[in-house]
């Protein structure tokens, strides 16, 4: 599996990469709570310092953020998710055991934290603890049964392991959820244009990028599918004016 990569609020990779979508662990800013503001500015700071390779420095910024709102879970999170990318490249088990720790204070503060179920379930997955990775999202998925988020990432683990059919079955009750879950809907796409039904998968492209437009990946898959599926224009010869000659019958003189 890829190395964890640093993103912004926006982490929704699958838990292998795929042919359009690379993985990602990322971090997130956190959003503003009590007194979240100073530690919104604290957790920006970590992910600068992530993004530049200074990952002791980084954790020293979301400490402080713990410190200064303890119930703030992306903090937690944006630990886990260092601690995660340590263990990943320097093979040390100690910081692959600190990550799934602070995954789970971040679950513990925000039972519902998206990013932190997905980082969670790839670690999970990296350490060949694949019924454990089933077991979490599908405990999440009980305990939020109307929601469609741990619905899209038991989604992804299935498809993970080759059961298109059952990860079909979870995105399609996403979208019962919410017919305008744009993650559902391009999920479901990239699913059925590894099936061969490229049609349906550009509709469902569309209807996400129609709910969100700010998704490049989608917007290149919609454009090479309708290049894709659009008929050979027909070739056709230019006309041409058609004249007659007629010659003088008067006779010379």
């Amino acid at each position: 599996m890829s190395q964890p990569t640093p993103a912004t609020l926006l982490c929704t990779a699958p838990y292998r990469p795929a042919a359009w979508v690379a993985l990602i662990v990322g971090l997130c800013l956190a959003t503003a709570g009590c007194g979240g503001f100073a530690a919104q500015g604290m957790n920006a700071d970590g992910v600068q310092l992530f993004e530049q390779g200074q990952y002791q420095q980084a954790i020293e910024q979301f400490d402080r953020a713990i410190i200064n709102d303890p119930n703030n879970a992306d903090s937690y999170y944006n630990l886990a998710a260092v601690y995660h990318r340590l263990g990943t490249q320097n093979k040390s088990q100690s910081d692959l055991d600190q990550a799934e720790h602070y995954y789970n204070m971040c679950r513990d503060r925000d039972p519902n934290h998206r990013e932190c179920y997905r980082g969670l379930a790839v670690l999970f997955v990296e350490q060949n603890r694949k019924d454990e990775a089933f077991q979490l999202i599908r405990e999440w998925a009980d305990r939020n049964p109307v929601s469609p988020e741990p619905k899209v990432e038991l989604a992804r683990l299935y498809e993970e392991f080759g059961n298109r059919k059952a990860a079909k079955e979870h995105l399609l009750e996403a979208l019962a959820s919410d017919p305008t879950h744009t993650r559902a809907l391009a999920a479901l796409g990239k699913l059925r244009e590894e099936m061969g039904d490229r049609a349906q998968a550009l509709a469902d492209y569309q209807r996400s990028l129609w709910h969100d437009r700010f998704q490049p990946e989608v917007a290149a898959r919609v454009a090479a599918l309708q290049s894709a599926l659009s008929p050979e224009p027909l070739v056709t010869l230019p006309e041409t004016d058609t004249r007659t000659v007629t010659r003088d019958s008067t006779p010379r003189r």
